[in-house]
């Protein structure tokens, strides 16, 4: 039995939750998987609860349109009798709704889950917006001709800007209560621990997973890239707040080629961006990757491009750190802060900012790349598991002492 839980040998018992889950196609899934797994090597009994398309879970039953989300919940409470509730947090996965005329009423399906759950609850944070990024979320929609006006209008971009407006508040108020109401919050940064008043820094894990042994030259065969230019790789889901727009702007700096791969997730939300066309880069249209697939295109890679509009968190850019590519990036709070580390560059988004940023970064590259080799390793699964584990026996630690009386203390 595993002790290195300051030298317990009780197995504290997580009920991990998450509405992804693989095989489903997202990013706080697989998070939510690659934390599970390195938590169960470690000595803890992990047991996980998602939607009915990750049926890798231990259970199903959540779902971003499923108002018993709660019930669901707290049905496994009861069911396991878990020692801690540890709920992967991200307000779209558990169906946020926008009142358009009060915002008292703006809602998500796990808010009752805080207020009657008899289990310490761990919440990891995976968004927190500024006001410019809250309101960048709204996708203009594309209605057919057809339409009446009546239903145009109920749908218009302008009505989903409104609730955007007058909800921005609720939205951080949604945060805030369950941080309140946490046992302990889990944030991927100083800036989303600001923006939610409170949570605990501990990284997103990443690192290697490929098996296959391969150089970067030798990855680069495998996706038929070319051998002697720098790599710039921008990759994920194909929404537009990835910003995407401007590398086709892009006078990309010579010696430079951007590699792109996007995808679809399970759920199909994405709006997907046209091909890329242009000399210098390379659509791969390659859809979703395995790991080892995902892990060997980083390895074929010098470096990561985010031209974002929105990011509070990013999985792709701890990705690259991990297999040794520094960035370039929007200067967005997130990105400045780990830019501030030497691990990248941040610019304006626009696409002369990002093409000088790319020439910038081979000036300098291999003093990015020394300081990305040095950080690297604080995103080893081991390490982040080792981490969450400590605080999982702390709380529970506390939930066990003993209550002294007052009137006993002398």
């Amino acid at each position: 039995m595993n002790t290195n839980f300051e030298g317990s040998t009780v197995i504290p018992r997580i009920l991990m939750v998450c509405t992804e889950y693989p095989p489903m196609q997202g990013g706080v899934g697989r998070y939510t998987h690659n934390l599970t797994t390195a938590l169960r090597k470690i000595g803890f009994d992990v047991q996980v609860v998602c939607n009915r398309l990750g049926n890798t879970g231990n259970f199903t039953g959540l779902s971003p349109s499923n108002t018993d989300d709660s019930h669901v919940i707290l049905q496994l409470v009861d069911k396991i009798r878990p020692d801690i509730v540890h709920l992967q947090y991200e307000q779209g996965m558990y169906g946020l709704v926008l009142a358009g005329l009060d915002p008292r009423k703006t809602r998500t399906n796990i808010d009752s889950l805080y207020d009657r759950c008899k289990v310490p609850i761990v919440t990891t944070f995976h968004s927190a917006y500024t006001v410019r990024q809250w309101l960048n979320l709204v996708v203009p929609l594309k209605l057919p001709s057809k339409l009446s006006i009546l239903k145009r209008y109920s749908n218009s971009t302008i009505i989903r800007y409104w609730k955007r407006i007058i909800n921005y508040n609720s939205f951080h108020n949604l945060n805030k209560k369950k941080v309140a109401k946490s046992a302990a919050s889990i944030v991927f940064s100083d800036y989303m621990s600001k923006m939610i008043g409170g949570g605990q820094v501990i990284l997103h894990g990443a690192e290697s997973n490929s098996t296959l042994g391969k150089g970067k030259m030798e990855a680069r065969k495998v996706f038929n890239l070319p051998q002697e230019n720098r790599i710039a790789l921008a990759l994920g889901f194909a929404t537009v707040t990835k910003g995407w727009d401007i590398l086709e702007k892009m006078n990309v700096p010579s010696g430079w080629t951007i590699v792109v791969n996007s995808s679809t997730n399970n759920l199909g939300i994405e709006r997907c961006r046209k091909n890329l066309v242009k000399d210098r880069i390379i659509d791969l249209q390659r859809d979703f990757l395995s790991e080892e697939e995902l892990s060997l295109l980083f390895s074929s890679a010098d470096a990561v491009i985010l031209p974002y509009k929105v990011s509070s968190g990013s999985g792709v850019m701890f990705d690259a750190l991990a297999h040794g590519l520094p960035f370039v990036a929007t200067n967005l709070d997130f990105f400045i802060e780990y830019a501030r580390k030497g691990l990248g560059i941040t610019v304006k988004r626009n696409p002369e900012a990002f093409s000088k940023a790319l020439a910038d970064l081979d000036k300098d590259y291999i003093i990015y790349k020394r300081a990305v080799d040095e950080f690297r390793p604080e995103l080893s699964w081991q390490n982040i598991a080792s981490q969450h584990g400590q605080l999982y026996s702390q709380i529970v630690k506390m939930k066990t002492a003993p209550v002294i009386a007052a009137s006993s203390v002398k």
